[in-house]
Parts: C-alpha cells; structure tokens; sequence
C-alpha cells in the first residue's frame, strides 16, 4: 500500500511525517519532497494493513492535504528513489529538492525549513 498527497505547508507536513514515526504501521519509507508551492508526501507500506486502518491513514491524509497525481517529472523521481538511487543524484538529475527519503524524519524538514528561511531572510507560505 502507498499514499501520495500534496500539502501546501512545512507544518502540515511535519505533522504527517510526525504522525508516522509515532505509529506502528510497516513503513517502508516515506519520501517528502519540496516545491515552491508546496509539498509532496508519499508513505509506502512494506505490507499490507488492514482496510480500518488504511481508512484512518486515508482520513488523517485527506484532512491535511489532498491526492496527488504526480507529473511526469515527479513520477521518475519516486521511482528513482523508490529503485534505490541516492536523493542527491535524483536531486541533481531531476533538479528537484528532495527534503526526505526513508524512515520518518521530521527533523530533516524542519532543518530544511530554517536553512532556507535564514537564506531568504523571509518565511514564504509554503514553510510556514
């Protein structure tokens, strides 16, 4: 099982990414990526779960943020990560900012966030 959802800021974000690392799903990885409107998230699960507990993950998504259908673009950069490349050469290749891939790592983001708010001397919407 996966999800792919776009969220429009780094606190909603945070908080999905936070919500997994706190529960007991078989998380395969968690991918975050940041675009300048916004963020995508995608969890894939290492096995199936059952459908209550899909519906809940589905619900607490659906609050936050909304389905995502990836472009072209997007689509090759998940794969590539998903196949194993480094987030730096698919960062570099794709010229795409991979906050995240792996386990569930909220501090990678708000590290990310502070960086790029202390090189702006401003906090845009989306980091918010």
């Amino acid at each position: 099982m996966q999800y792919l959802y776009y969220l429009p800021n780094a606190s909603l974000t945070l908080r999905v990414v936070e919500y997994f690392k706190r529960s007991d799903f078989p998380i395969k990885f968690v991918t975050v990526i940041n675009q300048y409107d916004g963020w995508i998230i995608k969890v894939k699960m290492k096995s199936f779960i059952s459908v209550e507990r899909d519906k809940d993950i589905r619900a607490f998504l659906s609050e936050l943020g909304i389905i995502y259908s990836p472009s072209d673009l997007i689509s090759q950069v998940l794969s590539s990560l998903e196949a194993g490349q480094s987030a730096i050469k698919v960062m570099v290749r794709y010229k795409v900012v991979v906050v995240s891939h792996g386990r569930p790592q909220p501090e990678e983001i708000e590290v990310f966030r502070q960086t790029y708010i202390r090189g702006l001397g401003y906090c845009p919407q989306n980091l918010a």
